[in-house]
């Protein structure tokens, strides 16, 4: 990284944010992260089917890994989160010195993120695989995977602190090549690595790790040289990268509750993983498939989302109450239309989805009610979904992160944990639903006391 000549003395013109119509703003933001996080989810897909095609076991390993890789994922992300608020609404407020500092700052709490995630990667992936069954083989399938993902994490921690750089300012098409980039890298050597082919040897399990990381450290790179030679709003330099404690500070005010949020998720997966081993390992296999597929309908709304919370952020740093309240009704017209094509694929097309992860005859058996019951929550989610993006963006993450908190651990392990109780596994699915309605009555409860203080007023 080097201060650029041409970038510094480069002016910063009026943002698209601040004048373009919401509806094409929107999608000029959002459709490029829908894209790129729609291809991301149909690489979770594949992966997933590559692994399958190893054994059950091995697809159950990287289930259970889940929890621990989306704990790195949300720490990654949480921060960039709080980057993304922060710059967006300095650069409303057109407080360029500041929006520098939160540019270098955020890279460097990056850096530290991942010698973190490094150490954990030497000591934990052991003992909890073995905290949840005691399975032999799906111990060491899950040994393998989780240390080489999480050793080699530097890639993951850059490229979503780069790509948020690029989001922040509005560059979500660049954002998108970096992404593509990288789901290009691991679905072109997933089977490579797995399989052994063109000479490669065959690494099975470790193969699909490797190939992950592959594609994470190309965008990294791919997304640090865009900032570098395409993002004029920012300036990355090495004096840059100095802690800053004021800065550092209001990017975890909304980082911190976004990395609980995302956490909870661990948490969750976790204790349901145990839950439904209770009942039998081909349970958790079938809960690790529908969290792929599941991807493959939300990956886009939360696509819609990354895309507006920086207009929603920038539109309150600008005091602009239209713009704001137009990009929130559109963004969850937008993703609710996504969630209900979601609806309908999951109630018509369950068998055919399992099959395409070799499902046994016992995972059919399960899987096809759970995916049919699960997915009548989409729509609601919808709405959840977006409305925590405003949370955010107007800088409000510990309302984000009660939401969360509610839904996932006050409502749905609790509801999964005594549906269970009735000896029927199809019963535990309901608990989705349960959850799901239930956030979002508290989700619009908090929100109304927010928006008659932050936006209502404006003018």
């Amino acid at each position: 990284m080097s201060d650029i000549k041409e970038q510094n003395n480069a002016p910063r013109a009026e943002n698209k944010m601040g004048y373009m119509p919401i509806g094409k703003l929107l999608i000029s933001m959002s459709l490029p992260m829908m894209i790129s996080m729609f291809v991301q989810s149909l690489y979770n897909i594949v992966d997933s089917i590559f692994v399958a095609r190893i054994s059950e076991n091995a697809l159950t390993a990287v289930s259970m890994a889940f929890p621990i890789q989306n704990l790195m994922f949300s720490v990654a992300l949480g921060t960039a989160v709080g980057i993304n608020s922060l710059l967006s609404r300095r650069l409303g407020e057109k407080n360029f010195e500041e929006v520098d500092k939160v540019a270098n700052n955020g890279v460097l709490l990056a850096i530290c993120g991942f010698i973190i995630f490094m150490i954990v990667g030497f000591f934990v992936p052991r003992p909890y695989f073995q905290s949840q069954t005691d399975n032999v083989e799906i111990i060491e399938y899950g040994v393998t995977y989780m240390r080489i993902c999480l050793i080699a994490c530097a890639g993951v921690f850059g490229a979503i602190t780069f790509e948020r750089l690029l989001i922040s300012t509005g560059k979500t098409g660049l954002s998108m090549v970096s992404q593509l980039t990288g789901t290009a890298f691991n679905l072109i050597f997933d089977p490579i690595l797995i399989f052994g082919l063109l000479g490669f040897p065959a690494m099975g399990i470790a193969g699909a790790a490797v190939a992950t990381v592959l594609g994470q450290f190309a965008a990294m790179t791919v997304s640090f040289i865009l900032n570098v030679r395409k993002n004029k709003e920012i300036h990355l330099s090495f004096k840059g990268l100095k802690p800053e404690g004021q800065i550092i500070g209001k990017i975890y005010a909304v980082g911190v509750p976004s990395i609980i949020v995302m956490s909870i998720g661990s948490i969750l997966v976790y204790f349901l993983n145990i839950i439904l081993g209770s009942f039998t390992t081909t349970a958790i296999a079938v809960y690790g498939v529908y969290f792929k597929l599941q991807s493959f309908v939300f990956m886009p709304v939360f696509g819609l989302n990354n895309g507006s919370v920086p207009i929603v952020a920038y539109n309150y740093g600008a005091k602009n109450r239209k713009r704001i309240t137009r990009t929130i009704f559109l963004s969850c017209f937008a993703a609710c239309a996504i969630m209900l094509v979601g609806v309908l694929i999951f109630e018509v097309f369950p068998a055919q989805l399992l099959e395409l992860f070799a499902a046994s005859d016992e995972m059919l058996r399960i899987g096809i009610p759970a995916l049919r019951i699960i997915a009548i929550h989409f729509p609601i989610a919808a709405f959840c979904i977006i409305l925590g993006s405003v949370f955010q963006a107007l800088g409000k993450g510990i309302q984000s992160m009660v939401i969360s908190f509610v839904r996932q651990l006050i409502f749905l392990l609790p509801a999964a944990w005594l549906l269970s109780l009735t000896g029927k596994i199809d019963n535990i699915w309901w608990a989705f639903l349960i959850a799901e309605a239930l956030s979002l009555v508290v989700s619009l409860l908090l929100l109304k006391p927010v928006y008659d203080k932050e936006i209502k007023t404006m003018g």
